[in-house]
């Protein structure tokens, strides 16, 4: 079987194929990479509204009176200052001192979360759950093939929205969700998304994905609603110095060396919790920092980070053209001598030394 035949869809790519996207295989699905220009579908996000059709995204429900047990257990964040209807941002450690990944932790009550995860670390974060809930007993159901997810993105994105529900969207906080009726569909509603533009991600069952497709295209008309591909979404997210797994964050990073010290909170036992407070404490050897380039050129993942005389002193981890800033800029790991913003960094690029400069994150 060849590799294309392989590759699962989701419930929207003939549409992504009829509307003339270039279709790249990521994370095990076929999805849309481009549809027109990243510029363009970059800037109409961030300066009024786009659409990305995410369901390659991994959706886990952990249900039962050991529910919270377990999801306490196996991520970073303090679950306890969780309340109905609120989310949190986290990262599940692995017994290596890495991250098995990054995810959302959704609480509907203290017996039910919804966990959404990587797509292309599904099959292993399952296995994760499941190797951990032995002790535990909680009810653990992937539900990643029956939900469709569209992340509407932009300043704009809540007016568009407000014509298809009833639900008042201004009263949902950032990182808050509510179940309701939107386009006449039963969704999540959901205030997140991975662009820092704002807006909506809305979860449905894959028969009603069409459907809010198109809804939230018609309500979209007035203020420009485009599709927008995967490329944009990784340059969105970049200016907003959010990580990646695969690139940013991996099996080997622990999340305080990744600056995810705010998602790691040390007030309860986690996988390795011991060994992160003592990188906390004694402070990391190498820390992931934001940079710009002085020198015209693109940084890429796994370009060496160098000093002036080409002593290598870390890696990029992801990097980029700037579509907002018009520059570029990108995310690496260095020793920790080299990091405070301002310090004067190398990126070697095909056997040339390019300047950079660290600088605080996010870069917009």
């Amino acid at each position: 079987m060849s590799d294309a035949m392989s590759l699962k869809s989701t419930a929207l790519t003939a549409l992504h194929e009829s509307l003339g996207a270039k279709m790249v295989p990521f994370a095990g699905y076929n999805m849309p990479v481009l549809y027109t220009n990243l510029i363009q579908e970059h800037l109409a996000v961030r300066n009024s509204m786009g659409v990305f059709d995410v369901s390659h995204m991994g959706e886990v429900y952990i249900t039962g009176p050991n529910a919270y047990n377990l999801v306490e257990y196996i991520t970073s964040n303090d679950v306890s200052s969780l309340y109905d209807g609120r989310i949190q941002y986290s990262c599940m450690p692995n017994d290596q001192g890495g991250i098995v990944d990054d995810l959302l932790v959704y609480r509907y009550n203290q017996e039910m979360f919804l966990l959404v995860i990587n797509a292309s670390n599904i099959d292993k974060d399952l296995a994760w759950i499941n190797k951990n809930n032995e002790k535990f007993g909680a009810a653990v159901k992937n539900v990643s093939d029956d939900f469709s997810l569209l992340a509407i993105q932009g300043p704009n994105a809540i007016k568009a929205l407000q014509k298809l529900t009833e639900v008042n969207l201004s009263d949902i906080p950032y990182y808050h969700f509510v179940e309701g009726q939107l386009a006449g569909l039963d969704i999540i509603i959901s205030n997140t998304g991975y662009t820092g533009a704002g807006g909506f991600e809305l979860y449905c069952q894959n028969g009603d994905a069409q459907k809010l497709w198109d809804a939230v295209f018609d309500a979209g008309a007035e203020f420009g609603i485009i599709p927008v591909g995967l490329g944009a979404r990784d340059t969105l997210r970049l200016e907003k110095g959010f990580c990646l797994y695969g690139h940013d964050i991996n099996d080997t990073t622990s999340p305080i060396e990744a600056g995810l010290g705010w998602i790691t909170k040390f007030n309860h036992p986690f996988t390795m919790s011991e060994h992160h407070l003592a990188i906390k404490e004694n402070k990391p050897t190498k820390k992931l920092v934001g940079f710009t380039l002085v020198d015209r050129g693109i940084p890429r993942q796994h370009y060496p980070i160098c000093t002036a005389d080409g002593t290598v002193i870390g890696e990029v981890t992801s990097g980029t053209m700037s579509p907002s800033l018009n520059k570029a800029i990108g995310l690496g790991y260095v020793a920790s001598a080299h990091a405070a913003a301002g310090s004067e960094i190398y990126i070697e690029v095909r056997g040339k030394l390019l300047k950079a400069e660290v600088c605080k994150i996010p870069f917009l």
